[in-house]
């Protein structure tokens, strides 16, 4: 089975988190998309959130280990990675935990129905899917550790 490499960021502002309404999966998700080829996880991450909701954001957890010569950057560490299926092939997916710089300038573009931001008791709603719901509850306990 084709296996796509994709990514995806939990965005927080003010104790919250981003997730987006799909309009092709009609699901609950946080911003993400597939990789292109030439671009590091990194680069996608943050075109994909721009493109689909309009902001700039920090990806936490970056290395802080100094490079050599030959090295071209350090990548971001994800604090999840799964594969799943979606139909006729599977996806493996990096997840990122991400703060965000301009949140007022958020706006949806037209793959997505809707967004919201969720706080931790949002998150008992029962329409986000069990499993964002868990990685929003991690990404929660690892903010504000990672954005020290």
């Amino acid at each position: 089975m084709k296996t796509d490499l994709v990514i995806a960021g939990y965005i927080i502002h003010q104790n919250k988190v981003l997730l987006i309404h799909h309009r092709k999966l009609d699901l609950w998700l946080p911003v993400g998309g597939h990789i292109d080829e030439n671009e590091t996880p990194d680069q996608a991450l943050l075109r994909e959130i721009k493109e689909e909701v309009g902001i700039d954001v920090e990806i936490l957890n970056q290395s802080d280990i100094p490079l050599s010569d030959n090295f071209k950057c350090n990548l971001t560490t994800p604090f999840y990675v799964n594969v799943h299926s979606v139909g006729d092939h599977d996806h493996c997916c990096l997840f990122y935990v991400c703060k965000a710089i301009n949140p007022e300038q958020l706006k949806i573009n037209k793959e997505l129905k809707n967004f919201g931001w969720f706080t931790k008791n949002d998150l008992n709603k029962d329409h986000i899917p069990f499993d964002v719901k868990n990685q929003c509850l991690k990404v929660f306990e690892l903010y504000n550790s990672l954005s020290k």
